[in-house]
């Protein structure tokens, strides 16, 4: 035998061997459980897309459930990563947070209080704002009466036992008085129950019909209840009928004038065009009755600039159901609550100048006078303007932080603001986290915190302190987050540095 022809035969029966191991091989997988089969990671094809939360800031002058203006005003997106500007976010031609239909939940404090739907949009002072209408939250369940739980829960047991329970009809259940049996004997009788199929010669019992029972008065009848009059009218003037006293409609008079409902004819329509004889051609323009509907909008914007008797409320819309999360702080001592108020007070006046210079010391050398003098009474603490005092608990278990707003008196262009972000030490003291100053000549450059109310942003059931930054000509919204004694500025809108020169 050649060489190369060895060779093909130990290639081929090679062939044959693994082709045998590879049959075996199927078999023995066949023969094993399923659940020692890894059959590697299942995917589904399918994108996970991320839950949407957008914050925004309703506005509104008048009452909140009748407002005389609202708008909306969106700040930021939460796309499932990162928090993304709400006022520019899947602008197409608007932004995805005031798209038409997209609903808001109002709350204060994290209680929801009301809702918002977004009708339509608009730009106001550079930015998207949505305008809409404002509706109550859905009314819950009303509760029931001990009485009624106790019937629910009898109920539950004797449908749950099996036994046989009587139970009072209810008059609902009852057959109409009227009806009678029909011809098989099956139906209802005048006491609502069903009756069992009988002997068909058996004779039964019907309550006779009013509708079929003739009238015995006038002098057409006979004793017998039969017609004597072929005519139809009586000697006396009375109307004997030949058939049954309740007619058809049909057999009555078709002379017999008949009261129908008045209808208005629609007036004239003066302003419509006759067509010319002979036009045919379809592009000639026509005039036609009545207003356009090109520009017409559901909601018309309404509330303009930054009127005076402005209010301002958080809006959260977020397609998955969260539980409320109020942010109140309650003080286990109401005492440290105006301790805590009265230490912030005096720092916002240190702030606005508005405390007194402390007292000159005496100069070394001066002789002292035998008489001892009484110290004068220190003079009341100066007012503060538009002052605005808030605690927050911005997560379970995580101590008060406490925010502190006020502002001099005088022309709005000499006006001081102040605003503190502050908490509590560990001995009992006043911490200030972050202090905002600034006066009505330089609001460009460093423009007034004013506080909005804390929102959980991230969804990460944790609040972050809303502000808005308002200059003179401009205004933004800011997210801080206060965490670890840092109050940090968490997120900007407009992705400007306005406001930065006013922190500390």
């Amino acid at each position: 035998m050649s060489p190369g022809k060895a060779a093909s035969l130990s290639l081929l029966a090679g062939r044959r061997i693994l082709g045998a191991a590879a049959v075996l091989l199927a078999v023995v997988l066949a023969d094993l459980p399923a659940a020692a089969q890894y059959v590697g990671k299942v995917t589904t094809g399918e994108k996970e897309t991320p839950e949407l939360r957008s914050v925004a800031v309703l506005e509104w002058t008048g009452d909140e459930e009748k407002p005389q203006a609202s708008r909306l005003v969106p700040v930021t997106v939460f796309d499932g990563g990162e928090l993304q500007d709400g006022g520019i976010y899947l602008a197409r031609p608007w932004p995805l947070a005031v798209v038409p239909e997209v609903e808001y939940e109002l709350e204060q404090d994290g209680k929801p209080v009301g809702l918002f739907d977004i009708r339509n949009a608009g730009q106001q002072m550079g930015s998207w704002v949505g305008f809409g209408s404002w509706k109550p939250m859905p009314a819950a369940h009303p509760k029931l009466t001990a009485k009624e739980l106790a019937k629910t829960r009898f109920d539950d047991d004797d449908a749950q036992s099996g036994e046989p329970v009587l139970h009072r009809k209810h008059p609902a259940d009852a057959a109409p008085s009227g009806g009678s049996g029909s011809s098989s004997g099956t139906g209802t009788d005048s006491g609502g129950q069903a009756q069992q199929p009988s002997d068909p010669d058996r004779p039964v019992l019907h309550k006779k019909d009013s509708g079929s029972d003739t009238s015995n008065s006038g002098s057409g009848k006979n004793g017998s209840g039969t017609s004597t009059s072929g005519a139809g009218t009586s000697g006396d003037g009375g109307s004997g009928a030949s058939g049954s006293a309740s007619s058809t409609a049909s057999s009555d008079d078709p002379d017999r004038p008949v009261l129908h409902k008045s209808k208005k004819s629609a007036p004239a329509d003066e302003a419509s065009v006759d067509p010319v004889a002979g036009d045919t051609d379809p592009d000639r323009p026509r005039l036609k009755r009545g207003k356009s509907t090109g520009d017409a909008i559901p909601v018309a914007p309404s509330l303009m600039g930054i009127p005076a008797d402005l209010h301002q409320e958080v809006a959260v819309s977020d397609a998955k159901g969260r539980p409320a999360h109020p942010w109140d702080y309650t003080w286990s001592n109401a005492e440290d609550e105006a301790k805590m108020k009265s230490s912030l007070e005096d720092i916002a006046r240190t702030a606005l100048g508005l405390n007194p210079p402390p007292a000159p010391a005496k100069a070394a050398g001066t002789r002292t006078s035998t008489r001892k003098s009484t110290k004068p009474a220190p003079p009341p603490p100066v007012p503060l303007v538009g002052e605005q005092f808030r605690v927050f608990e911005l997560a379970y278990g995580s101590g008060a932080t406490l925010v502190l707003s006020a502002h001099t008196d005088g022309p709005p262009a000499q006006q001081k603001f102040v605003t503190l972000i502050a908490q509590p030490d560990l001995y009992g003291n006043v911490l200030v986290l972050k202090k905002n100053v600034t006066d009505g000549a330089h609001l460009d450059e460093a423009p007034r915190m004013h506080l909005i109310d804390a929102v959980d942003a991230l969804a990460d059931n944790r609040g972050e302190l809303l502000f808005e930054l308002r200059g003179a000509t401009q205004r933004q919204f800011a997210l801080y987050r206060v965490l670890r004694g840092q109050a940090e500025q968490l997120f900007v809108t407009g992705g400007g540095q306005f406001g930065t020169a006013s922190s500390e």
